[in-house]
């Protein structure tokens, strides 16, 4: 297993240490595996494009071990009543038209990439998780701008969703 795969791996293996850390109130605990978590995202990419290491489990990996460990947060967020319920459904319903699109597209052997709204989407959704989770323990002053920035979030989740649906309609009539 490559160098990128094995920090996606990871990523998902930090994701039950993160949720045990924010359960018990460890936010600071709870901060940093986000925040190297998260960092993963980014590097990951960027090795297996300079490196040439881009795989296929890679490129189904990668995307899905961001969601896993964005909800998951969103999930504990939800439930100390940081953030409402419904706008996990915003984003969720976002995911499932866009792997819809994707796997239609798919089985006709044609492979939509990730577009720059939707690599925006998941940056805000990871800064204002880090916010909110700073906000619930050490400082409760980030609050409001991590609120703020999880509404930008999904806006622009709400956008990127629109835009795909739109860029891919021909899809639609496969």
């Amino acid at each position: 297993m490559n160098l990128p795969n094995k920090l996606t791996v990871g990523r998902v293996i930090a994701v039950p240490f993160f949720i045990a850390a924010f359960m018990t109130e460890h936010y600071t605990i709870a901060f940093v595996l986000f925040a190297l978590a998260s960092l993963t995202d980014m590097l990951d990419g960027q090795i297996a494009r300079k490196r040439g290491l881009i795989t296929n489990f890679g490129k189904i990996m990668d995307p899905l071990a961001d969601k896993i460990l964005v909800y998951s947060a969103l999930c504990l967020l939800i439930g100390n009543g940081t953030v409402p319920a419904w706008s996990l459904i915003i984003i969720l319903v976002r995911e499932f038209i866009v792997s819809g699109i994707r796997t239609v597209a798919a089985s006709e052997g044609i492979v939509i990439a990730a577009g720059m709204s939707g690599k925006v989407k998941t940056v805000l959704q990871m800064f204002a998780v880090l916010m909110l989770i700073l906000a619930c323990g050490p400082l409760p002053a980030l609050m409001k701008p991590g609120i703020i920035l999880y509404w930008a979030s999904i806006a622009v989740t709400a956008y990127s969703g629109c835009e795909y649906v739109i860029k891919n309609k021909q899809v639609f009539s496969m």
